[in-house]
């Protein structure tokens, strides 16, 4: 632990302790400021390696989960439908209120875990997700599964969003691109492996698959409730700061996040519009997120396009055409094998930019992989006739797969090293737009396949993805002066910088009685550094 000392007042004597920080007028020299010190043990980016991966591991396989869980249940829509004596759209509704609570949910999530910490967020989403996945397994009209499925998919939402914070939280800058490829593939292995499943699981009765979703939320709930420790520093510093002030009764010792006077509401308002601002006033985060969007809207769209390409058109049965997902899953997992390949190129970046790479080093991956995604679409549209083997369809998902996940793990990166210190609230903002367009692609697939046919609508989709390969070609090129004209954008990248800072920054004179907290945005950049160490 590492505290700023209260300097001496001008009358020589030390100022007396406060019982509670004022909210105006008090100087830099009243408090003892608790930070993590060198080498701290109690910084999450100090802790072994070992149990470093082991928290990266918990938190991805539970996005794997949750993935899982979105699309388990497109493997038997139909019987939803006879059971409950409604049509096919109908049964589709559950499938698309769970996105729409994939992208509600973050909006607060993310901010209340950046008040409250990390922990408390995954514990408590996770049992109520567990909770209302029961009424679901047991339903007796359509209603209840729709509502129990929203509150499931807001409830769920949660550790989609927090990951990128925790992943921030535990790895610096340079060794995080391993880690990330980690959680980067469990949402598009999740979804692939799901109809897998389901097509067997359903010969039991369509219930089963809201069983199956029971039993793996309680496991890996337990898991990240009581195994994971809290990583957000500025949640672990103020309960250092709690803690010192109790037992040694000074109460000068305070955390950066102590220092933010305004009301719980105040705040909390400031947290809540956080994610629209980012998404509406940055650039980076609107376009970033669009394209995962249609990455996104594709990967949901399938789930209604196999169906139509393998059942309908080729008669296979629900397990059959569980299994033309496998090529899909095969390309994401091999792409995060190579994501050790991509790590090691950054490196080498980092040491050419002597530690301090540009935001748009992550980009390179995605401007390489941006093109498998409308190569498999195109390979998928034209080999999907009926009277064609099932090959071509079936194997066009393995480079659909294999770009997926770097250019979701490219985008996650630069998110994170362009918005470190609103990490969260930035992967909120994507995952709300890409939700909600996800949740839409649902409804009008398969509308859209039987107007435009089954090639032609595929092949609209593959000129989408290859109008969306001019995004990451933009930003390498204006990514950084767009990041420098931004007020959100993150102003350092590690604990070297923080620790330099006053030295960097000497051209700004500080003056010692300045009042601690005048500007709000100003208070946001410097727990940046706190949060990053």
């Amino acid at each position: 632990m590492a505290t700023t000392q209260a300097a001496p007042t001008a009358a020589g004597a030390p100022q007396p302790p406060k019982e509670k920080i004022p909210e105006g007028g008090e100087t830099q020299q009243d408090y003892k400021l608790v930070t993590f010190a060198e080498g701290d043990p109690g910084n999450p980016k100090n802790w072994s390696k070992a149990y470093k991966w082991y928290c990266t591991m918990v938190v991805a396989i539970t996005c794997f989960v949750v993935a899982f869980c979105s699309s388990v249940i497109t493997a038997d829509v139909d019987s939803v439908a006879h059971e409950f004596g409604i049509s096919h759209e109908a049964a589709l509704l559950p499938i698309t209120v769970f996105v729409v609570g994939f992208g509600v949910g973050p909006m607060v999530f993310a901010p209340l875990s950046e008040v409250y910490g990390r922990q408390i967020i995954y514990g408590t989403t996770l049992l109520l997700a567990v909770i209302f996945t029961i009424p679901c397994a047991v339903s007796k009209n359509i209603g209840t599964l729709i509502v129990c499925r929203l509150i499931d998919g807001i409830a769920f939402s949660a550790p989609m969003t927090l990951v990128g914070g925790t992943l921030a939280d535990l790895w610096r800058n340079e060794e995080r691109g391993v880690p990330m490829a980690a959680f980067s593939a469990a949402p598009f292995i999740g979804p692939a492996i799901g109809p897998l499943v389901g097509g067997w699981l359903c010969l039991a009765g369509w219930r089963w698959l809201y069983w199956i979703q029971l039993i793996l939320s309680f496991v890996v709930w337990i898991l990240i409730s009581f195994t994971v420790k809290e990583t957000y520093a500025p949640t672990i510093l103020g309960r250092r700061a709690k803690n010192l002030r109790k037992q040694t009764g000074d109460n000068s010792y305070v955390s950066e996040g102590d220092l933010d006077q305004r009301p719980f509401s105040e705040r909390m308002s400031v947290f809540l519009i956080r994610p629209f601002q980012l998404l509406f006033r940055e650039l980076i985060v609107l376009l970033i997120s669009l394209y995962m969007s249609v990455l996104y809207g594709l990967l949901y769209m399938f789930f209604v396009a196999y169906p139509i390409i393998f059942e309908g058109g080729k008669g296979y049965s629900h397990g059959i055409t569980g299994l033309m997902f496998i090529p899909l899953a095969v390309g994401v997992i091999c792409s995060a094998f190579c994501a050790p390949l991509v790590n090691k190129h950054y490196l080498k970046q980092v040491q050419k930019y002597n530690g301090k790479p540009p935001a748009e080093i992550r980009l390179i991956p995605m401007m390489v992989s941006c093109w498998f995604i409308p190569i498999g679409l195109f390979i998928f549209a034209w080999s999907s006739y009926p009277r064609l083997i099932w090959v071509g369809p079936c194997l066009a998902g393995f480079p659909i797969g294999f770009g997926f996940i770097f250019l979701y793990n490219s985008a996650n990166n630069y998110l994170v090293d362009s918005y470190q210190h609103q990490a969260a609230s930035a992967l909120a903002a994507k995952t709300f737009i890409r939700s909600f367009w996800g949740a839409g692609t649902v409804l009008f697939t398969e509308q859209m396949y039987h107007r435009m046919g089954d090639q032609w609508a595929s092949t609209f989709l593959a000129f989408l993805g290859l109008l969306c390969c001019a995004i990451p070609f933009g930003f390498w090129k204006f990514g950084a002066r767009i990041r420098k004209r931004s007020k959100y954008a993150y102003g350092g990248d590690d604990v070297e910088d923080s620790q330099t800072s006053d030295i960097e920054n000497q051209k700004d004179v500080v003056d010692p009685n300045a009042p601690l907290v005048h500007d709000p945005l100003a208070l946001e950049r410097a727990r940046s550094y706190v949060s990053n160490p």
